[in-house]
């Protein structure tokens, strides 16, 4: 980290809802990013600033300068994220959906590089990272993925309980009860509709 926000982002969904949105995980900050099929809607990926943009938004608040993307690198990060969700998914079922060794194949080879070298502040907090370039972040990106699938929570990666919708998040709560994307959007919904059915329900 390198700065004291919240962890998490602001998603914006068409038609202006705006909610926070902590997923957990640096890695499945990602994939609300875009994607193929039904997640093209929310791209924001087209240009390397769309990716400069989401990483001073991300867990690592990095400022725009520290990282240069080329346009091969962006789409690499996009095979990356794509793969990654692919693979979220696989573990939010349980196995009803089983990985695809080739997405396997691309978060290895992005985590066999150099990742972003971290730095140490005189005053023993986190700085930045030392300037590095989009296949540096995309090693940084797959070997957080790595480190989730085979850590002590891999077993809490969920997606989201409502119906409509299809965000995925790991459970870091110390219950691991965690249920919705965000108590303030799905969450929220489910009480009023429950609340609601109590009050339609037939007394007797």
């Amino acid at each position: 980290m390198t700065d004291e926000r919240s962890p998490g982002l602001v998603l914006h969904y068409p038609g202006g809802a705006r909610f926070h949105f902590d997923p957990g995980a640096l890695c499945l900050e990602l994939l609300p990013t875009g994607g193929p099929g039904p997640y093209a809607r929310y791209e924001i990926l087209h240009r390397p600033s769309g990716l400069l943009e989401w990483l001073g938004q991300s867990r690592l608040g990095l400022p725009a300068d520290a990282v240069r993307i080329s346009d091969d690198q962006l789409a690499a990060v996009r095979t990356l994220r794509d793969a990654l969700r692919r693979l979220t998914a696989a573990r939010a079922s349980g196995g009803r959906a089983p990985a695809d060794p080739a997405d396997h194949t691309v978060l290895n080879r992005a985590a066999a590089r150099p990742p972003l070298a971290p730095q140490i502040a005189p005053d023993g907090t986190a700085a930045p990272p030392l300037p590095g370039d989009g296949d540096q972040l995309a090693s940084t990106l797959a070997r957080d993925a790595i480190a989730l699938f085979t850590g002590p929570y891999a077993d809490r990666i969920r997606e989201c309980g409502a119906d409509d919708c299809q965000l995925l998040f790991v459970d870091t709560s110390r219950p691991g009860r965690r249920r919705w994307c965000s108590m303030e959007r799905c969450g929220n919904r489910h009480k009023v509709r429950a609340l609601r059915a109590r009050r339609e329900r037939p007394e007797g």
